[in-house]
């Protein structure tokens, strides 16, 4: 990926209001990447695998996971990306409404490079964004596209 090229991001998340959220804070601080959406786990490793409706998509270059999905848990999705040698390279951010220690610790021992907890009101998810934004969107160097 060239410097100042939008970053792909999928976001793995089932409540439609956390995906509106999310794209209203990107508009709301002018964050110009390309946010996908996976509405569970299932999908989401199809989009990763490429498969199906999803063979065509990017590759993301950072995955906004929930942890409570249909299908299959972001925990599980979690677990299969980082066993997998391509997948992993992926940066995996938590972003869930839990904050049960038991969540944090399997989200650290399967791997995820940081968990967020969700704020339920738009202001502080906004915040919560921006501050992904300024680090994983700006700081970070990421590997080349596969």
């Amino acid at each position: 990926m060239s410097q100042g090229e939008p970053i792909e991001i999928l976001m793995v998340e089932d409540n439609p209001a956390d995906v509106r959220l999310a794209q209203e804070a990107f508009k709301l601080y002018k964050i110009k990447n390309k946010i996908h959406v996976a509405k569970n786990g299932v999908e989401a490793l199809q989009f990763l695998n490429k498969e199906g409706a999803f063979a065509e998509m990017p590759s993301p270059d950072i995955i906004l996971l929930d942890l409570n999905l249909p299908l299959k848990s972001g925990r599980e999705v979690l677990e299969i990306i980082k066993e997998d040698s391509v997948l992993k390279r992926i940066p995996v951010v938590v972003l869930t409404t839990s904050e049960a220690e038991k969540d944090i610790l399997h989200a650290y021992d399967h791997y995820a490079n940081c968990y967020v907890s969700k704020p339920v009101d738009f202001d502080n998810f906004a915040e919560v964004i921006r501050k992904i934004e300024g680090f994983w969107f700006s700081v970070v160097k990421y590997p080349t596209r596969t």
